[in-house]
């Protein structure tokens, strides 16, 4: 039956997330993996009685920057330790005027501008996965449905844009002028810099994946002088990052309430590699094989 499916989901986030959360005692892991050592440890926890996995993409302190996230170490740790959904945060700019600092987002899709970024698992291998749809459309209907329920403390509702193409640029310097104008001409909401390749190793991994954006700023496009002195624009930001964090777990809360939905209805990514590995399995070394079975493992006799 559906509802015996077994569900752990991950949640990639910030510092503290577990305590934000109300997540019951765990245990800490640390696994490695062919990638190397994600970026710190995993808390393995329950809330309640949901199974959850809580990584922070950044590590400990902060300490890697956007280009030098062991993403492919992230993603394949929590593949290992059963993890079958992700929800993922993150800070970004917006570039546009009806997304409001301070508010959030369900991202429905992305523009790719890394460059310097291992962008794949199977680098021995020919593996085309279907991206046309890159963030999880079961995860993000549940998470609208919770968003749907949500209040502020005010009771007021809560504002939850339902989709926003993110621009997920390499960093760590913001933009220029002229490159947020560009952005903007693409019809692009968000500018980011840790979507991918997370996005796209969590469905190599056939793992939900679905992103809620924390816009903390509207991108250089729109002047700051429009904001005050900049040490009047950094207080804002960290006042609206502190605000979205916050609605951001207690949407995660809300919908974490109820997750009959996941369990009744498979995600595409599920599947992901079914049409995908185009190389002749028969060439593919056993070592290789052996080495990434947590990921395409079934996929070979």
């Amino acid at each position: 039956m559906a509802e015996d499916i077994p569900l752990r989901i991950g949640i990639i986030g910030g510092t503290g997330v577990e305590e934000a959360l109300g997540a019951e005692a765990g245990r800490v892991v640390e696994p490695h993996t062919p990638f190397g050592s994600p970026s710190g440890p995993i808390t393995l926890t329950q809330w309640q009685g949901v199974e959850l996995a809580i990584l922070r993409r950044h590590g400990p302190g902060h300490g890697h920057n956007p280009s030098n996230v062991p993403y492919r170490a992230n993603i394949f740790a929590l593949k290992t330790l059963g993890v079958t959904h992700i929800i993922a945060t993150g800070a970004t700019g917006s570039l546009d005027e009806n997304v409001h600092p301070g508010e959030l987002v369900l991202v429905d899709q992305v523009i790719d501008k890394t460059f310097r970024r291992a962008g794949t698992f199977y680098d021995r291998a020919a593996v085309h996965i279907e991206m046309a749809e890159p963030f999880c459309p079961v995860l993000r209907r549940w998470l609208l449905d919770a968003a749907g329920r949500l209040r502020d403390e005010a009771g007021e509702p809560v504002t939850v844009h339902d989709g926003g193409t993110y621009v997920c640029m390499e960093g760590p310097a913001f933009s220029t002028r002229a490159e947020s104008h560009l952005h903007r001409a693409w019809g692009a909401q968000l500018i980011g810099m840790t979507a991918m390749p997370e996005a796209r190793l969590a469905r190599e991994a056939e793992i939900a994946y679905a992103l809620i954006a924390l816009p903390t700023d509207y991108d250089c496009w729109k002047p700051h002088e429009t904001y005050g002195e900049h040490g009047d624009l950094l207080s804002q930001i960290m006042a609206n990052l502190k605000r979205s964090t916050q609605m951001s777990l207690a949407l995660i809360r809300e919908a974490l309430a109820d997750v009959a939905a996941l369990r009744r209805r498979p995600s595409p990514a599920h599947e992901a590699l079914k049409l995908a590995i185009w190389t002749d399995r028969t060439t593919i070394p056993n070592s290789e094989v052996e080495r990434l079975a947590p990921l395409w493992g079934r996929y070979f006799p």
